[in-house]
This record gives C-alpha cells, sequence and structure tokens, in this order.
C-alpha cells in the first residue's frame, strides 16, 4: 500500500509537474503577448500625437490658405472695379479719338477747299495778267 501511494504520490507530483509546465507556457505566452500589445500600444499613441500635431499644422495651415483666399478675392473685386472704370476711361478716349478724328477730317477738307479757291484765283490773276501784258503789248 505503501508503494500504491507512493507511486501515487509521484505520480500526483508528475501531473503537478506538466501542469506547472503547460501553466508556465501559458503565462509566457501571455506575458509575451502583453508586451506585444503594449509596444504596440507606445507606438500607436505615437502615432496619434503625430497625427494631432500634424492635423494642428494643417489646421493653422488651412486658416492661413483660407485668409489668403479672403484676401485675394478681395483684391480680385478691386482689379475687377478698377478694370471696369478702366474701360470706362478707355471707351471716353475712344469718343473723344472718333471725334478728334473728325475734327481733323473736316480741317483737312477746309484747307483742301482753301487750296483749290487759292488755286482758282491764282490760275483766275494768271488769266487776268496774261490779258494785262496782251494788252500792254498791244
Amino acid at each position: 500500500m505503501r508503494t500504491a501511494l507512493t507511486c501515487l504520490n509521484f505520480l500526483g507530483v508528475f501531473v503537478l509537474a506538466v501542469l506547472l509546465c503547460i501553466q508556465w507556457r501559458i503565462n509566457s505566452r501571455l506575458e509575451a503577448d502583453d508586451l506585444r500589445l503594449d509596444q504596440l500600444r507606445i507606438e500607436q499613441s505615437a502615432k496619434i500625437a503625430d497625427q494631432d500635431i500634424s492635423l494642428k499644422q494643417n489646421a493653422a495651415d488651412l486658416d492661413d490658405f483660407r485668409q489668403r483666399l479672403s484676401m485675394s478675392e478681395s483684391s480680385l473685386k478691386s482689379a475687377i472695379i478698377e478694370r471696369d472704370k478702366l474701360a470706362e476711361l478707355v471707351d471716353q478716349l475712344k469718343k473723344m479719338l472718333d471725334q478728334w478724328k473728325a475734327a481733323v477730317a473736316a480741317r483737312d477738307q477746309a484747307i483742301q477747299q482753301l487750296i483749290a479757291q487759292r488755286n482758282d484765283a491764282i490760275t483766275k490773276f494768271n488769266a487776268l495778267a496774261d490779258k494785262y501784258n496782251a494788252s500792254v503789248k498791244q
């Protein structure tokens, strides 16, 4: 009976040792998983922090771009108003130029008429001078 009890005791110790080995392996795996998950958590936290910084920078850039866009739109509106004023001035200048061209054309026509009248007067004078010279010769 003692041997049976010793065998049973030995068998119990052996089963206990096997259970301890199994428990040790499970705990080792769990510990490794825990370390791996902690490392992953730290990495993810660092990524999140970097992304937060990036988001803040992007938000600042976005605000800057919005401000620049509004300033550009304001400048565009001012430029359009200035362009319209200049277009009106160009139209006025074109009208004035057309009037000036018409005045120059009228002046040129008047000069041509005066030249024609002068030429007629010279022709008549020459004819009169020829008649006078002819009558003086007679």
